[in-house]
């Protein structure tokens, strides 16, 4: 066999660029001193505290609303009892109910902010404050006022919903907006 200069230089270069791959590698792996126990692993990073979960999460409205100027604001409840600390960070989605379940008028318009996160731990509650508009403060034929049984609620960032019982005034068609939440706080 016959190698010409051109191809011993590739194998050449070809077996030295294997070794600088794995000899740092095989180096790292290697106890410092023959017969010496591993080095010690690093501590791990520290954990990410997980997003608040629906079902981990009790939504429930503080009934005792404040009344101002033709509106009641109320204090929308988060308690944590899903088993761990978690966190929230931003708006809950609020829809108006039927009895049956269907949705009324136009979601709860954000207001306020901008939104923080706030760490719950095991037992504790955030707040989200609602306002809820009279409707009877617009014209019927365009807020089609119904009362509603209670609220469709989707804490921050998920996609499952509770719904909080909860008879008020409400407006069956889309528009006037005639609810309004700020984001989430401790």
């Amino acid at each position: 066999m016959n190698i010409t200069t051109r191809t011993g230089r590739r194998l050449a270069a070809a077996v030295v660029g294997c070794c600088a791959i794995l000899l740092p590698g095989a180096a790292l792996a290697a106890p410092s001193t023959p017969g010496a126990p591993p080095a010690p692993a690093r501590p791990a990073a520290h954990a990410i505290t997980p997003a608040c979960e629906t079902p981990g999460l009790v939504i429930w409205l503080d009934t005792n609303g404040d009344g101002a100027a033709g509106s009641v604001f109320y204090k929308l409840k988060f308690t944590n009892l899903s088993g761990h600390t978690c966190t929230l960070n931003g708006f809950p989605f609020i829809n108006a109910v039927s009895l049956t379940g269907g949705l009324l008028g136009h979601r709860a318009a954000f207001t306020g902010g901008p939104p923080h996160q706030i760490t719950l731990d095991l037992g504790q509650t955030a707040t989200a404050e609602l306002q809820i508009v009279n409707v009877l403060n617009f014209p019927a034929a365009q807020c089609k006022p119904v009362t509603a049984a209670g609220f469709r609620v989707f804490p921050p960032n998920q996609t499952r919903a509770k719904v909080v019982p909860f008879p008020f005034g409400a407006c069956s068609a889309k528009k006037p907006v005639f609810m309004f939440v700020r984001p989430v706080t401790k």
